[in-house]
């Protein structure tokens, strides 16, 4: 018999925090997107960890087993839809797989590749994501009764939009050109920065354009400003 009684209890997932016991892997490459599911995470009560690449992913599926799995389609070692189609087919299968994007258009391939749902970017309504991981949860995991609708703005701190910004011009001078266009755009457009979606859309479709390249370099560079010695 258990002397402390109810005490070593996990608690249930309630109106406020309707994923208490959940915890997410998010496949993400942008450190600012990830830190907005970090955010919604925390304040719905699941726990959450990140992997950035595929084969990071990996091998943290080979030892922890989240019950959700958030999966980019864009990553920089291949596409997030093979990932999820080994998800979908794996046993014991994850409670719930979805893919995200910053390109609705993405919606379709996760879909056809085994994914529950899909999640556009940027995450930004902790209500939408919370509704779209529950109803893809089974009954019991589900929070009885009415939920608070939370209408709290996420704002990831613009260190991780930096940080983005940092590995976009390290890809550059690696050659990763066409990799930065669509990880550019994604990041751009988590961040409200028409400017720069328009220019990473360019240089996705024009990859080879040096000229455009080096202009891109000075578009990001811009928005990081001088680095600042401590």
């Amino acid at each position: 018999m258990n002397p402390f009684g109810d005490v070593l209890k996990a608690p249930s997932p309630n109106a406020l925090r309707p994923l208490l016991g959940q915890t997410v892997l998010a496949v993400e490459d942008s450190r600012f997107a990830c830190e907005a599911i970090r955010l919604v995470c925390l304040r719905s009560g699941a726990r959450v960890r990140r992997a950035d690449t595929i084969s990071a992913a990996r091998r943290h599926l080979a030892v922890y087993r989240p019950s959700v799995v958030l999966v980019d389609m864009g990553l920089p070692d291949g596409s997030g839809a093979e990932l999820i189609a080994e998800l979908a087919e794996a046993s014991p299968r994850v409670a719930v797989l979805m893919g995200t994007s910053g390109d609705d258009a993405m919606a379709d391939a996760a879909l056809a590749a085994g994914a529950d749902g899909f999640l556009p970017k940027p995450i930004a309504s902790i209500t939408a994501f919370q509704a779209a991981i529950l109803s893809h949860l089974p009954p019991e995991e589900r929070p009885s009764g009415p939920r608070a609708i939370l209408e709290d703005e996420i704002a990831p701190d613009t260190i991780a939009y930096h940080d983005d910004l940092a590995h976009a011009l390290d890809a550059l001078k690696e050659g990763e050109v066409a990799y930065v266009g669509q990880f550019l755009e994604g990041v751009a457009r988590h961040a409200g920065d028409d400017v720069l979606v328009e220019q990473a859309q360019q240089l996705g479709l024009a990859p080879e354009n040096d000229d455009l390249v080096l202009q891109t370099r000075g578009v990001i560079k811009a928005r990081m400003g001088p680095r600042v010695a401590v």
